[in-house]
């Protein structure tokens, strides 16, 4: 019987290449597990990666725990002072231990102020465009009441309406 060929061609997958590049920088950082740098979202919640990244472990001469210092915005550093110790909790569940004594937060990154400028997720604006008010719509009817074409007519009434709300918002480019 012939031996099976491999069917990847001579491919290796990107994540066992990557691998061993990850855990080495992750620790030079001190992040003894990658997992907590990967899945940040997963391990401090949606609304606190949000806000923050995790940016150095670094370990004390006594050996009696690690700090995880954490990179934030100015504004949410006082919310994200308030949650250290449930946050605490939940990244010594990553790590099966308390490896993680402190939390120290950060408004520059530990190394500089370089990599300090992380941009973080925020909400996405509402594009949505605003509703005419019935005041609006009855000026804009007006206007375009001597057109005789019915499609044509309300056409132009919807962006008589939608024009006037601008400029009346004085949001007018």
């Amino acid at each position: 019987m012939a031996p099976r060929r491999a069917s990847t061609k001579g491919f290796t997958r990107t994540a066992s290449l990557l691998t061993g590049r990850i855990r080495a920088a992750s620790e030079s950082r001190g992040f003894a597990q990658s997992r907590l740098l990967t899945d940040w979202a997963e391990v401090a919640g949606a609304d606190v990666a949000a806000v923050s990244r995790p940016v150095e472990v670094s370990y004390g001469r006594g050996g009696m725990g690690a700090t995880l210092t954490l990179l934030t915005t100015g504004a949410q550093a006082p919310m994200l002072e308030m949650q250290k110790e449930q946050l605490r909790t939940r990244v010594n569940a990553v790590y099966g231990y308390n490896a993680i004594a402190r939390i120290r937060i950060t408004q520059t990154a530990a190394t500089g102020f370089a990599e300090g400028q992380v941009a973080f997720e925020t909400k996405p604006k509402d594009t949505t465009p605003k509703a005419p008010s019935p005041d609006m719509q009855a000026a804009a009817s007006s206007v375009v009441a001597p057109v005789a074409d019915d499609g044509l007519r309300h056409a132009l009434e919807q962006l008589g309406a939608h024009i006037l709300t601008k400029e009346k918002q004085g949001t007018r480019t």
